[in-house]
């Protein structure tokens, strides 16, 4: 489908699996997204998780501890948190070195490398064991060309981190693989990675080459295949707009959804900052958008709507598709909405 092979992080197949789920001692669901998505997207692969005392946060995965889980047949305990910065706590060293005791690889996607951190090293070495970094580029990636690429190409942003761009990107990759059309979801984060075994960690480039790694990342393709690319970090934040900007520019998207979590005010971490409005969201990413791509166009929106009771949820996309005049789905919730929304981007 594509004439250039895609950078391969370590393949979800060659990880050692299956995995027991470390969500540390965290009390915000957000920052669980890698446990999540893995749950949601890779269940075949997941045993049960182990979490800290004073943690608020359950994938509802049976409750293991390493040991438990090493007898359960897992292989390897995954990080399955991405904390603000990618920094792995000291006080969560001992537990991670516990682990390894027990006879499991540790995998991470956080920004901080497994084997940095020395006491891990140490007990790894002793005792044979593996630590695997998936936030890890591939090297030789180059500088942005601007270039235009045949191929189709659709982008998810967002107006905030952590609200729904990669279950987005998967869900429209799937229903345009059964509408017939060649598509494929192309992994721009550490979870992605972890699910699909293919692509770049965006955040973890060099500023200067992440344009030219989203290019990379979706080359030219057969005209009517469609590259589906997972969005990072959102256009208005105050510490991720640079990786948001180069993955627009970079990937060259003909059409963009853009993800949204109702009720959610203030960027997440950042009490500070307000979440901008939709359509400020839209209007800014069609005005960088079209400096590499003049086509570009918003398809429509995805709401990330699980607080909501169903009914609410549908009136309030019904009444949000009304007055934007585009189609607002939930692609967790299915539906004629979200048909609606593949329609659009598809057209």
């Amino acid at each position: 489908m594509t004439d250039t092979p895609l950078p391969v992080a370590t393949p979800a197949t060659a990880l050692p699996q299956p995995y027991l789920l470390f969500l540390g001692d965290i009390t915000e669901p957000a920052y669980a997204k890698t446990a999540f998505g893995l749950r949601d997207w890779a269940p075949e692969r997941c045993l049960g998780e182990f979490v800290l005392p004073g943690a608020r946060v359950s994938t509802g995965l049976p409750l293991l501890t390493p040991v438990q889980a090493k007898a359960a047949g897992a292989r390897a305990m995954v990080i399955g948190v991405a904390t603000p910065g990618g920094r792995i706590p000291p006080d969560w060293v001992p537990t991670l070195c516990e682990a390894l005791e027990a006879g499991l690889d540790l995998v991470g996607g956080m920004h901080a490398r497994l084997a940095a951190i020395a006491p891990l090293r140490e007990v790894a070495a002793r005792l044979g064991r593996r630590l695997v970094d998936v936030r890890e580029p591939p090297a030789g990636l180059p500088v942005a060309s601007g270039r235009r690429r045949a191929g189709k190409r659709l982008l998810t942003l967002g107006t905030d981190c952590a609200l729904g761009k990669k279950y987005t990107a998967l869900k429209l990759a799937r229903a345009f693989a059964e509408r017939g059309h060649a598509a494929d979801f192309r992994a721009t984060g550490q979870t992605g990675i972890l699910i699909s075994g293919a692509g770049i960690p965006l955040d973890g480039v060099v500023a200067d080459f992440a344009a030219g790694a989203a290019e990379v990342l979706s080359p030219d393709a057969a005209p009517g295949h469609w590259d589906v690319i997972e969005g990072q970090g959102s256009l208005f934040h105050p510490a991720y707009a640079g990786v948001t900007l180069a993955l627009l520019h970079g990937s060259q998207p003909d059409v963009i959804v853009v993800c949204h979590e109702p009720g959610r005010t203030r960027m997440l971490g950042y009490p500070d900052f307000e979440i901008p409005a939709v359509e400020e969201v839209i209007d800014l990413a069609i005005r960088l958008g079209r400096r590499t791509n003049p086509g570009i166009r918003c398809a429509g929106l995805s709401f990330n709507t699980g607080a909501l009771p169903a009914e609410e949820a549908r009136r309030l996309m019904a009444a949000e598709s009304q007055r934007l005049g585009l189609p607002v789905a939930d692609p967790m919730r299915g539906g004629a909405a979200f048909e609606r929304l593949v329609d659009a981007c598809l057209r």
